[in-house]
Formats: structure tokens, sequence, C-alpha cells
């Protein structure tokens, strides 16, 4: 590693479209978990000018069942959908909950897909899908996030809460955030530089010489307002650079400015560019999808060795076989950083022993098979709390187990 360097991280609001598209899909998951733990569902949404579209796979009892929904299912879903929206904040000309178009394109599992998947006889449940999962952890922050994406999300979430409590009324629901950050002995330093556009009421903006200067300087002075209140004050410097709506007019946005799908932000869902990423995203699974959860196991795993003081980053990896239960192989790196006495390889035998990584012991040992996916669409799926509550996959439960295996 550097001794110096620049690193950067994106995030996006939940009115961003793409992050309109991952809630509305988590919702539908959250919905047929709620009508059956055991549900099948991989639901994409797209999502433009007044119309959002599901497609997808399903299979849930008591709602869709031989190829027929059940009386009210239909119902149901686009009131879930419209109410997702409408949590959101989106009562706007170009996208508005309760006048939006609705298509609903969601059929039944392939027989095939099950056949492989559905655990039966001696025969362990599979992976629903081949593919590669990471997990990340990092001692740069509290919740063991790296702090350039920890900080673009709080920033954003801050901006959410105040706009839905009215205390910032000239925000409206889209916006992104971006921070830069200088590291010296891989420990931030310094922010260089920061990134926020929001989409704002009409007449929030002055760009060469047009529109209210004014405002657009209370819209700025809020903005960095909630910079000074989320990242440590020893980071904001004279030197440090704010770029607050750089276009200089963000009044057209989320799915009317720019459509939406599910799965487009997976960078901003994990964490931020620090790790590498598989490749498979998250919202709209459910969880017997090692894209979702085999993801979430490997964050948990991390999390437990840097949380242990086994070492200050920890990278994990997990690899599947479409229809087989076994991962194809467990992966560590500790990128230089490992205590005394604690190796990867040491690592890579231990963790199988600690939690079962078949798709069915993943889901058991996290209870993942709940209707708590909706809260994970925004914000990030790591490092945060949704009512209150850490998720399953953020809790460090296994450090004394780690501790005892190295002591």
């Amino acid at each position: 590693m550097r001794n110096s360097f620049l690193f950067t991280s994106e995030s996006v609001s939940e009115g961003h479209p793409d992050k309109v598209s991952d809630q509305i899909s988590d919702s539908i998951v959250d919905l047929f978990l709620s009508k059956d733990p055991e549900a099948r569902v991989a639901c994409e949404t797209l999502t433009t000018t007044q119309l959002v579209v599901l497609a997808g796979e399903i299979r849930c009892k008591g709602v869709y069942e031989n190829g027929a929904w059940a009386p009210g299912a239909l119902d149901e879903i686009e009131a879930t959908v419209r109410k997702t929206v409408k949590d959101i904040g989106y009562e706007q000309d170009g996208f508005h909950w309760e006048t939006l178009r609705f298509e609903n394109n969601l059929h039944g599992q392939s027989a095939h897909i099950a056949q492989g998947v559905d655990e039966s006889g001696d025969k362990d449940e599979g992976a629903g899908d081949q593919g590669i999962m990471f997990g990340y952890a990092s001692d740069e922050t509290p919740d063991l996030m790296p702090a350039t994406l920890d900080y673009s999300h709080k920033i954003l979430e801050r901006m959410a809460a105040d706009r839905k409590a009215g205390t910032a009324p000239f925000l409206e629901p889209d916006a992104k955030s971006q921070v830069t950050l200088r590291y010296a002995n891989e420990r931030p330093v310094e922010a260089t530089a920061i990134v926020v556009s929001t989409q704002h009421a009409p007449g929030y903006f002055f760009h060469n010489g047009e529109g209210d200067e004014a405002k657009y300087a209370e819209l700025r002075d809020y903005v960095k307002g909630v910079v000074a209140d989320v990242l440590p004050a020893e980071l904001l410097t004279a030197n440090t650079v704010y770029h607050i709506n750089p276009t200089g007019r963000f009044e057209i946005g989320g799915p009317d400015g720019d459509a939406g799908l599910t799965g487009r932000k997976i960078i901003v869902d994990t964490y931020g560019g620090a790790s590498p990423h598989g490749g498979g995203a998250f919202s709209g699974k459910d969880p017997t999808k090692v894209d979702r959860s085999a993801a979430y196991v490997t964050r948990y795993l991390a999390k437990n060795i840097v949380a242990a003081g086994l070492s200050r980053r920890c990278t994990i990896q997990l690899a599947y076989a479409i229809g087989v239960a076994e991962p194809l192989s467990v992966y560590v790196d500790l990128h230089g950083t490992a205590a005394e006495g604690v190796t990867e390889a040491a690592l890579e035998q231990l963790i199988p022993q600690l939690v079962r990584l078949t798709p069915k012991g993943i889901r058991t040992h996290l209870g993942l098979n709940k209707p708590i996916y909706r809260q994970t669409a925004a914000y990030g799926h790591f490092g945060r709390q949704a009512n209150g509550d850490a998720f399953p996959w953020e809790r460090t439960d296994l450090t004394d187990k780690l501790k005892a295996a190295f002591a």
C-alpha cells in the first residue's frame, strides 16, 4: 500500500432512479416473504417518466401457485409499489405515486432452476446460481467500513431525514454525493473534495449569473452544514473543495430525469470500490440467491475478523455453482494487516467451522428468511442499522471464537 494517496467513493439517495427501482424490487421481496418465508423471488424494476414496470420470476405459497395468482394478489403488489414510491417522496408531475402507470410482468419460476436448487431427499438445497461474492471490513470507521463510502452515505441519509421532516423544504428526493479523502499510512487524514448534487425546488440555483443567488446560497450553506456534521472536524480543512450542484440547476430528477433499473448501483451498495465485487446485484432477490446471502455472510465474517482484532482490513471471497450446496472455494486476504500469529490460510480453514456456508446454512445462521430487505435498498447494505437494529450480517458475535482460535 502506498504511503499517501487519494481515494473516492460515491453514494446516491433513495430518490435516485436506480435506487427507486431497487426499493420497489425489495418491497416485492418483503411482500412475498411476509406471506411465505420460503418464497422464491427474482424481481427486476424499470422506472421512467410516470411508469413502473416489474419483470421476473416468483414462487410463493398462497400468492402464486400452479401458474395462477391468488385473489387480490395483483392489487396488493400494485399497492406495495405505489406505497414505496410515496414513502420515498415522489409527488411530482413527472413521477407521482398516485398517477404513475404500472405494469406487472412477474411470472412463475422456471421448473428447471427449481429442480436444481430445491432440497429433496438426501440432496441439500443448492445455490440459486453460479457466482463469486466478496465481503470486506476496515477499521477506518466505527462501522468498520471504508470512510469515503461511509461519509457519502451519511451525508445523503441526513439530507433525506431533513427533507422528510420539513426542515429543508428546498430539497427534492434525487441526490448524489461523493467524498474524496487523502490517506497517509493507510489512514484518512484530509477531505480534499466533497461533491453533492441534489434535486431542488424551483428557483434554488444560481449559475452563470442566472437564477436566485440568495436561494442558492441557502442550499449551499445547508449542504456544507450537513457535511460538517457528518465528517470528523479534523478531516475538513481550508483546502477542502466543495462542488455543490456543479451543473448549476437540478429541478428535473428521479425517474423523470433518467430511467432507473434494479441492480445498477452495486458499488454504492457494497464498499464504494474499496473491495472487489463479484458482479451480482442484491435487490429483488430472495435470500436463497447466493448473490445476496453469500455477500452478506462474507461481510459478516470479514467484520468479525476485524472486530476481533485479527487484522485491520479483511476481504473474503466465496464461489458457488448452481445447484451445488457447498462453496467451491473460500479465500481470505488480510492486506498485510494481520495481527501476530494470524494467517489467511488458518482463517480459510476456520471459517467453514464457524458458519455452514451452504445457502440454507447461511440463511439459518443469519435469519434471512424475513421481510427485512426494503430497508437495505438505499444508503448501502453494510455498516448501518435499520429501524434502530443492526442487520444480522452486521453482528459481531463471532469475535470470542475467533480470538480463542488464535490465543
